[in-house]
């Protein structure tokens, strides 16, 4: 029988990530055969062939979302849209608000009565939920989406009443996952628009005399083809993690990512069907690492062996540890671990750390450094 079909072993999410990437000497080739009835399904996460370090990114990212989110950058046609699409069958339940401005008892206990809409109040003093359980969601941004799109807007007057602001994608994907594919090529105000709301997890709409405020806390996972064009270093650095997606070089895998691209599009249901119970078992895994991952711990010793190593790289930018080490908790948490390893460490240093340099700002501050030793000097005879 093979492992992964066999109820009686359980894995961890890691080592699934191993398993299905052939970092594992466990067969799983009988879980790939053609099939003939056409329907739709998304293709299976664990099926993606090769491809560990975005594997292990996207998954990294749904276990803790205070990684930062990903960029994957890479030559089209290499999985990058298809690996986030599949993500769709591994996400987990969260609890979601029910109300219009997202409040939720959280807020009510971190804030008061004052962090959530009048409605709400009411509700929560009558001992009603203002939450309820829902499954994490993909949300894409449309190629042609405009800031309104992206924001909210102002409602037509209807029947008397008066204006009122409709919430806009941001709203939408608030824990949930946002994806926008080509992001090197989205007009400077939308980005910088979706970056802020990202980095505040709210933002304000404000349409004359009427404003709102809307959550906005998602998972940012953005793809670009660097042929298309170069993202701006501020957006490039709002990323936790970057990864470089090279098309599969063994021509083994690429005749086995054609053999199950085939056998997908003839039998949808039946190529996801047999992946199935490898899809409950990183589900559960995955709820067990967002909770495991909050009891984490990194040993200070490892910390500012991490925080030397990046001081000795030129990186400037203060985000370089926080995804590193929220990538090296998670990495731990998957691995049924509470305290990172320096192994965890390893593991996640070039996806949180390459692209992270500005020779641009090292060339700039060396050549500044000249008038600070003379205006040194000069203050120096007061």
């Amino acid at each position: 029988m093979d492992e992964l079909s066999d109820p009686q072993i359980r894995f961890t999410l890691k080592e699934l990530l191993n398993i299905a990437s052939g970092r594992s000497a466990s067969n799983i080739s009988d879980l790939r055969q053609p099939s003939a009835i056409a329907e739709h399904f998304p293709y299976p996460f664990f099926a993606l062939v090769g491809q560990r370090e975005m594997k292990l990114a996207l998954l990294l990212n749904l276990v803790n979302p205070g990684i930062g989110g990903v960029l994957l950058i890479g030559s089209r046609g290499t999985g990058k849209t298809t690996a986030v699409r599949a993500l769709q069958t591994l996400l987990p339940q969260e609890p979601r608000s029910l109300c219009y401005y997202g409040c939720t008892e959280q807020e009510v206990e971190q804030g008061g009565m004052d962090a959530v809409c009048p409605a709400c109040t009411k509700k929560y003093g009558q001992g009603e939920p203002l939450t309820a359980l829902a499954r994490v969601s993909l949300v894409e941004l449309p190629l042609n989406a405009q800031l309104a799109d992206v924001l909210g807007g102002r409602e037509m007057e209807t029947g008397g009443q008066p204006y009122t602001l409709r919430s806009g994608l941001l709203h939408q994907a608030d824990r949930n996952i946002l994806y926008i594919d080509e992001v090197n090529l989205l007009p400077q105000d939308l980005i910088d628009s979706i970056l802020d709301a990202a980095a505040q997890g709210f933002y304000q709409v404000r349409r004359h005399h009427t404003s709102a405020t809307f959550n906005s806390r998602f998972i940012l996972i953005g793809s670009m083809n660097p042929e298309e064009g170069a993202l701006r270093p501020q957006i490039l650095d709002r990323f936790g993690m970057r990864v470089f997606v090279r098309g599969l070089q063994n021509p083994q895998d690429r005749l086995q990512a054609y053999t199950d691209a085939a056998s997908y599009y003839l039998n949808p249901r039946e190529f996801t069907s047999r992946w199935q119970h490898t899809v409950e078992i990183a589900q559960t895994e995955i709820v067990i690492a967002r909770d495991r991952v909050r009891r984490v711990s990194l040993p200070n010793s490892l910390a500012q062996q991490a925080i030397s190593t990046i001081s000795q790289l030129g990186v400037e930018s203060l985000r370089a540890e926080i995804s590193w080490f929220e990538s090296a908790k998670a990495l731990a948490a998957c691995d049924e671990r509470l305290e990172v390893t320096a192994q965890d460490l390893r593991d996640t240093a070039n996806i949180c750390l390459r692209l992270r340099r500005s020779p641009f700002i090292q060339n700039y501050f060396a050549n500044q450094q000249s008038e600070e030793d003379e205006l040194a000097g000069a203050l120096s005879a007061l």
